[in-house]
């Protein structure tokens, strides 16, 4: 059954039926949201406790939201917001010294949640190198396509901003797969 949009947004303003809806969209979006959470935490623990984090935050704040944009828009700011947050306080408890992407394609490899291969684990290792936010922007233009306009919403800055964040990515990226061939 498709997901119905408007009659969500209709069972969420009734009280009675508000926790059905967003039961609704916990199945309708927490495998999206999980897997754009694991790209920028990279961690599955991690993004399992960023993606429960996530919707804990989105009931709480269900009253503020007025449907002006869409629910996954919505969602996906909380959850990058979250992940962001994560890594934040991360650095902040283990130190900005730490060099985090070091041995991220090892730990990929060795994780029984990864499919990918040794290619896919240097790229990962190489987005992992990119500041956070450029590894957001990354993430959403690769991965998902995201228009630049979606991610100015998103992520509450300018597309011209986005743009330049994603092609120094992209050259940092490129720059740091090309070396580890």
């Amino acid at each position: 059954m498709a997901f119905d949009e408007k009659g969500v947004l209709k069972l969420l303003a009734d009280p009675a039926t508000q926790r059905k809806a967003f039961e609704q969209i916990v199945v309708q979006y927490g495998e999206q949201l999980y897997w754009k959470i694991r790209r920028i935490v990279l961690v599955h623990e991690d993004a399992d406790d960023v993606l429960q984090n996530s919707f804990v935050k989105a009931w709480v704040n269900l009253p503020d939201f007025r449907g002006q944009s869409k629910i996954a828009t919505w969602l996906y700011r909380i959850a990058i917001n979250e992940s962001l947050d994560f890594l934040r306080k991360k650095k902040h408890l283990q130190g900005t010294s730490m060099d985090e992407a070091a041995g991220v394609a090892a730990m990929l490899l060795a994780d029984e949640y990864f499919d990918g291969d040794q290619a896919q684990a240097i790229l990962q290792e190489a987005i992992a190198t990119l500041p956070d936010v450029q590894r957001t922007v990354f993430n959403l233009r690769y991965y998902d396509n995201m228009k630049y306009s979606e991610m100015s919403q998103m992520l509450k800055t300018s597309e011209g901003a986005l743009k330049a964040s994603y092609h120094h990515a992209v050259q940092k990226v490129t720059a740091y797969v090309n070396a580890h061939k």
